[in-house]
């Protein structure tokens, strides 16, 4: 079992996979920094010095001012500014995974070939130029292809 299971381990699609959840793990939190700490703050500053990660609705009679606050006290609340924060960080990660997408589709594009620079004989079949208007195998008149 255990031969089985370091075979499983070393397989290029399992380190692949590992390699892709570590490096999302890191890039969500370049995203979620970029989110609280760049997107936010102008944002909030442009809705009235608001800050999203404080708006929430208190679910109890005792009266607090941050949610850090509400959650100190034991108090339960919903914290529709996160979710709206979190809403805007998964926003940002689709957008940042689609771009990064595109581009190693773009690389991973062959590229189109160069058009032909012969055509068939109709009458013979050997290769001939697209502009011969003579098969130089066997002389048969033929139409010239615009080129």
């Amino acid at each position: 079992m255990f031969k089985e299971f370091k075979e499983f381990a070393v397989k290029g699609n399992a380190v692949d996979l590992a390699v892709g959840v570590i490096i999302g793990a890191a890039f969500g939190k370049i995203v979620t920094s970029l989110v609280n700490d760049i997107l936010m703050p102008p944002l909030g500053l442009l809705t009235g010095k608001m800050d999203f990660s404080n708006l929430f609705i208190n679910l109890s009679s005792t009266p607090v001012d941050t949610v850090a606050k509400a959650k100190a006290a034991g108090i339960p609340t919903i914290n529709y500014g996160l979710f709206f924060n979190n809403i805007i960080d998964f926003i940002l990660v689709a957008f940042s995974v689609f771009l990064v997408i595109k581009q190693i589709n773009r690389l991973r594009r062959p590229e189109t070939p160069p058009p032909p620079s012969t055509r068939q004989c109709p009458f013979c079949l050997s290769p001939m130029p697209l502009a011969a208007s003579r098969c130089p195998q066997c002389t048969s008149a033929v139409e010239p292809t615009a080129t």
